[in-house]
């Protein structure tokens, strides 16, 4: 599947915020990208800050139009608050929940080491990004792949207890998905109601 493989850090200082986990690439400069971006810039309209609000939690998560509208569509027809389900349902993703785990430092990381096989769901290696974790469901790392030293590299001093929803092992480098995370839990700087409201024009 495309990813998005551009510099990360232009996309993070468009938005003002370390999106892809590296708080260096906003060190650079306190201004927007581009040739223009130090100079008075024009008022953003209301479509223009709800079309940014979804290509900000497009790009934090790393998931492409057609599946980001494929799940705002699951999350529209489920009971409960859309936007809540939304990000939920991007919280419940494998790649995330390795990179909430503290398995991989980076969302795109953590992503990589699922498709090359590294992480295994319930004693079964699951290679899918995508792969939607449940509620009780044991995520970690493959035996053989335990010894990773990007793995070790992550993990050491990775403060576990930060994400309630979430069980850390450090014995057999696993945790337990606990609960779906509630939205005061996600820390994420996500404004859902205005992706809402942009699909539903």
């Amino acid at each position: 599947m495309a990813r998005y493989t551009g510099p990360k850090s232009k996309i993070a200082r468009k938005f003002g915020e370390a999106i892809f986990g590296a708080d260096k690439v906003l060190s650079k400069k306190n201004y927007p990208p581009g040739q223009h971006g130090n100079s008075r810039r024009k008022k953003v309209s209301e479509y223009g800050v709800m079309l940014a609000e979804k290509q900000k939690a497009k790009y934090t998560y790393g998931v492409l139009e057609k599946q980001f509208r494929n799940l705002f569509k699951k999350a529209d027809s489920s009971n409960g608050i859309t936007g809540e389900i939304l990000l939920q349902s991007l919280e419940c993703r494998l790649d995330n929940v390795v990179f909430r785990l503290g398995i991989s430092s980076t969302r795109s990381g953590a992503r990589q080491l699922v498709s090359h096989r590294h992480i295994i769901v319930d004693g079964e290696i699951v290679n899918i990004p995508s792969y939607s974790v449940k509620p009780g469901q044991i995520v970690g790392v493959r035996l053989k792949s335990k010894s990773l030293e990007v793995i070790d590299n992550a993990l050491a001093g990775f403060n576990h207890s930060k994400y309630p929803w979430l069980e850390w092992d450090d014995t057999t480098k696993s945790g337990k998905f606990l609960h779906i995370p509630e939205r005061t839990d996600i820390p994420e700087n996500i404004k859902e109601q205005l992706i809402v409201e942009l699909y539903s024009k």
